[in-house]
């Protein structure tokens, strides 16, 4: 999986592995909202950011785009290849 910040910065960090199964999140009033547990597998050489993203074709389609608050979503075998290879390329600055 990818590991986004969509605070100020809106950008691919890097790849993370799910180490744990959702679980009701401890700092939601709300039940519904649920966490995982994360563990940082790389980091990319350079953040890839929202504006990258955007401007990319290949990735044109990413609810991303539309909603750069998105905590979830799913990414084709493709698109998550053309972002881990614009991190390592250092062409994810912006």
């Amino acid at each position: 999986m990818l590991f986004y910040h969509s605070g100020k910065d809106k950008a691919v960090v890097g790849i993370a592995e799910v180490v744990k199964a959702a679980y009701p999140d401890p700092t939601a009033d709300d039940p519904q909202w649920v966490a995982v547990d994360l563990k940082p597998i790389k980091a990319f050489d350079a953040p890839v950011q929202l504006a990258a993203i955007r401007y990319d074709k290949r990735l044109s389609q990413l609810p991303l785009i539309r909603q750069s608050q998105l905590s979830v979503m799913p990414l084709t075998k493709d698109e998550f290849e053309a972002i881990v290879t614009m991190g390592k390329n250092k062409k994810g600055r912006k």
